[in-house]
């Protein structure tokens, strides 16, 4: 007997980090020593201070309950009073900040809450699949704005169509920017807040990066943006910041009524996360800042080393100081597949064709600086001995 899938799901391609560890796995079964640039996933790990307390936190009955829908209250204040010592944004903890199983499962479920069937919800591309599989699971359709080297990878709003414009419900953003590394000038998001304004559009604005940064500037927030509250909700994760992807823990703050239409979708979704890696999380918020100075150490050396590799070969890294990527041209003659194919069959290395984040990610690939220096070194080795 056969069982057919929703159409929602036929529509989507195959998860594009899926089809990577799929690949990786073939590769090591056939005994090869894979080197893995693929999956933004930290080497580095989670800061001890933090394991202590969740070993602590998991031992309490009263943790062993059901948690709050939105976040235990401490874990909120924690949040609220991180963003202001970080960015200098006053929030109610409250109203503004709720809970995530990770800022994945918020991204995801968002437009669940505010997009109805044939709502357009304007996406990146390139960029994170999830704004993408969200609004089609909402019954969304997805608008794709190009993000090209030309303009910093920034979307051109003016280049909208204004009948898309006026079907539009979100727009997403994310800088600093996966897959590019890309970072937003303060004078992008003014003009990103005016025109959503202006066009009644909810920002959805993915953060998750923001404490990945190598040089003196720090990444903004974009509700320092005067107005931005009013039309914007920002996603956060302690995934990145605090090497704790798998403790699937984050946040979204923002718009009092974006953030409780997210609380209602989670309300009929899920049950919170548990209140002992919360208490964790409190912990790893209050962290003191030299903690993160070392991380940013260990990723500028990396990003050094890899950059200086690349080009020796010929190759073109985009020049960037955030996030723990680097995005770079693909040789002439190559697709992003077919380059990202012979680098795994090759030359043992995984990273991610920049066609798989979207269109226009096409003739770039990434790569992630989330193993060890001289891990990088040897990929680069076996770069150059393909002779490209």
């Amino acid at each position: 007997m056969g069982f057919e899938l929703s159409q929602r799901l036929k529509a989507l391609p195959p998860y594009l980090f899926a089809e990577l560890d799929r690949k990786k796995q073939e590769k090591i079964e056939q005994g090869v020593d894979v080197i893995d640039l693929g999956v933004g996933d930290p080497d580095l790990p989670t800061p001890q201070p933090v394991v202590e307390a969740l070993a602590e936190a998991a031992k309490k009955p009263e943790n062993h309950k059901y948690p709050s829908y939105v976040g235990m209250k401490a874990y909120r204040e924690a949040v609220a009073k991180w963003y202001k010592r970080r960015f200098d944004i006053d929030l109610n903890p409250d109203t503004e900040v709720i809970a995530l199983i990770g800022s994945k499962e918020g991204v995801a479920h968002f437009p669940l809450a505010f997009v109805d069937q044939g709502d357009v919800v304007l996406c990146p591309d390139p960029a994170y699949p999830v704004y993408k599989i969200g609004t089609i699971f909402a019954g969304g359709t997805p608008y794709f704005m190009p993000l090209k080297e030309e303009n910093n990878f920034l979307p051109d709003l003016g280049s909208i169509p204004q009948e898309v414009v006026d079907k539009a419900k979100i727009i997403w953003i994310n800088y600093p920017n996966n897959p590019t590394s890309a970072d937003a000038t303060e004078d992008f998001f003014k003009d990103l807040i005016k025109w959503a304004k202006k066009n009644n559009i909810i920002v959805a604005s993915d953060n998750a990066y923001s404490e990945i940064y190598t040089g003196d500037k720090k990444p903004m927030s974009i509700l320092q943006v005067d107005g931005a509250k009013d039309v914007a909700i920002e996603f956060h994760s302690l995934s990145k910041t605090y090497n704790m992807t798998g403790w699937r823990i984050g946040m979204a703050v923002g718009n009092e009524e974006l953030v409780k239409g997210l609380g209602k979708v989670k309300t009929n979704v899920d049950s919170g996360q548990f209140n002992a890696i919360q208490e964790a999380a409190i912990v790893a918020l209050n962290l003191p800042e030299e903690e993160l100075d070392k991380l940013r150490s260990i990723y500028r050396q990396r990003r050094e080393v890899m950059t200086k590799a690349l080009r020796s070969l010929g190759l073109e890294p985009y020049e960037s100081d955030v996030t723990f990527y680097v995005w770079t041209k693909v040789p002439e003659g190559y697709t992003s597949a077919q380059f990202v194919g012979r680098l795994i069959d090759e030359a043992g290395i995984v990273c991610t064709p920049g066609s798989g984040f979207g269109n226009a990610g096409e003739g770039y690939f990434r790569i992630s600086l989330t193993v060890p220096t001289d891990r990088l070194l040897q990929a680069a080795e076996r770069i150059e001995n393909l002779k490209l």
